[in-house]
This record gives structure tokens, sequence and C-alpha cells, in this order.
């Protein structure tokens, strides 16, 4: 008997852009029978500008990391990739990347829907808002994050 291979996990904070496509054909080539993803794009309107995002590196990486093991642990995946942006984003960008692959498509799909919920509520990022009449502000957590990521607690896939 062949022993199973570890899951792929990729986990990265970065600046730079990311190519979702690129990211699912890395997924897609451990053979599952199901890939998802989801990519968070910066919102614009309200004279949104930009969205700064801060973080602290070894902080960050490691909850991300966390989360990461968390989904492996709770659904039998092959691989997953966690991708987060930092720095000064606009309208339009691309803020965030989560995929997954796995044998069956239910178990790939709760993944992707935890792994977004528990990033965004879980991982620390601090987003400010930068407008274009010059007015800032700093994004506080929204309750219906805190639910969505609530409803795992205590699930297993």
């Amino acid at each position: 008997m062949t022993p199973a291979l570890a899951p792929t996990v990729t986990v990265r904070v970065q600046a730079e852009d990311f190519d979702p496509g690129a990211e699912l054909v890395l997924l897609e080539q451990l053979g599952g029978g199901g890939v998802a993803s989801f990519t968070g794009i910066v919102r614009g309107g309200d004279g949104l500008a930009a969205l700064m995002l801060e973080h602290h590196p070894g902080m960050t990486a490691k909850a991300m990391r966390a989360i990461a093991d968390t989904a492996l642990a709770r659904w039998p995946l092959l691989g997953l990739t966690l991708i987060h942006r930092h720095g000064t984003l606009v309208p339009g960008a691309r803020i965030v990347f989560v995929g997954t692959a796995s044998p069956h498509r239910a178990a790939a799909l709760e993944a992707t829907m935890f792994l977004i919920d528990w990033l965004k509520t879980r991982a620390p990022f601090w987003k400010q808002e930068l407008h274009a009449d010059g007015r800032t502000a700093w994004v506080a957590a929204r309750t219906e994050d805190d639910d969505a990521a609530k409803r795992w607690d205590g699930v297993d896939g």
C-alpha cells in the first residue's frame, strides 16, 4: 500500500499581485475531483481611492498557517493556497486568494468557505480606507464577518 502524500500547502503574504488562474492550475495538478476558490477584490465606491493594509509579518504568517492547518484537519484536502496582499491597493485590485483541492467537490467548497471566513476574522491585518477627499478611516470588524466565522466553530468536515 502506498502511503498518502502530504497535502500541498501554500501560504503567502505579499505586496505583489497574484494570478488566480496560475494558482488554480497548480491545485488542479494535484489530481483531485474538485477545486474551489475565492478571489477577493478591493471594493470601490463612496470616494474610496485606496485601501492600505498593514500587518506584522511573523504574526500574520503564523496565524494564516494555523488557519490552513485547521482546514487540513477538518477536510480531506490534497492541497490549499492562501494568499493575502498588503500595502496600498486601489479599487479593483486583487487582495486575497483562497483555493482548495480535494477528491470531492463538497470538501473543496466547504474548506474554501471556511478558509475565507476565518482568514477575514482571525488573520491580523489592519485596513485603512484612503478617500479621494483626503479622509482616512480604519476599517472596523463587521458583525456579519464574525457571524460567518462562528458557524465553523466545532464543525468537522
